[in-house]
């Protein structure tokens, strides 16, 4: 676990989130209802509670991991913070400036190429084009990617993205930095880069959320945790309780497959 200065300086603060929406099912049609629709099932809507009174805060020094199961309400959460999702109830408030990488491409345009996809990527993270020009250096030496960056990103494997969308989101100096499964992208030395510029940011006093079910991951970086199950905020705490108690609910114990990168 990382050893972070401690500060009292609220960044994040979570307050009575409820987050719903609606989506549709189809229903299997019985035999008179297919010869009355002509063999078509009925699509009825429903409500899906994503998010149930979640409520929570995060100080600036923080590297806060958030666990779950698939469904938990982990994503859904992160988009909620980063102004993506708007909340159904309850409310967000942020203290800095946020930057977010919430999933493998999201926000880059596969028919561009890298180049023009960081300088898309730097405005929309609220940076000048010459504050861009002067960290472009920076971005493209930490994703490394020199022979590929003026190619469309339709080209590039998925670790190329998720390099080149780790190097933006961490290279633009937030004060609030979101990365929601983006971190088992790259080889072993590209992830070790990658944990230390997590560390460096978070000793610059900034704060980070981390999505992760790489649980071993979450255990060296984070000095929090909450764990989400189904919407619901089961519990936050220090890593190795947290982690443990999940592992003990998902009855496998402390295995590889569990605590490393899949």
């Amino acid at each position: 676990m990382s050893s972070l200065p401690e500060s009292k300086e609220l960044t994040v603060a979570v307050r009575s989130l409820k987050l719903n929406y609606k989506t549709s099912i189809t229903k299997k049609p019985n035999f008179k209802e297919a010869l009355v629709h002509l063999g078509r099932g009925e699509k009825t809507a429903i409500t899906i509670e994503a998010l149930k009174d979640v409520s929570f805060e995060v100080h600036r020094g923080t590297v806060l991991g958030v666990i779950g199961a698939n469904g938990a309400g982990k994503s859904t959460l992160m988009k909620a913070i980063a102004g993506l999702l708007p909340p159904t109830e309850g409310e967000i408030e942020l203290r800095g400036k946020v930057s977010a990488m919430l999933s493998l491409g999201v926000g880059f345009n596969p028919n561009l190429s890298g180049r023009e996809n960081v300088i898309l990527g730097g405005l929309a993270a609220g940076l000048s084009r010459q504050e861009i020009d002067d960290n472009f250096a920076k971005i493209l030496d930490f994703a490394e990617l020199h022979e590929h960056i003026e190619m469309p990103m339709r080209t590039y494997s998925a670790g190329m993205y998720g390099r080149l969308g780790f190097a933006v989101a961490t290279t633009i100096n937030p004060e609030i930095l979101i990365i929601d499964e983006a971190l088992s992208t790259g080889d072993a030395s590209f992830k070790e880069k990658s944990a230390q510029r997590i560390d460096d940011i978070a000793n610059q006093a900034k704060t980070l959320i981390v999505v992760s079910h790489a649980l071993g991951t979450i255990q060296e970086l984070c000095t929090e945790v909450i764990w989400l199950d189904h919407g619901n905020l089961i519990k936050r705490g220090n890593p190795e309780e947290i982690v443990a108690a999940y592992t003990k609910f998902l009855n496998v114990g402390d295995i590889a497959s569990v605590m490393e990168d899949f």
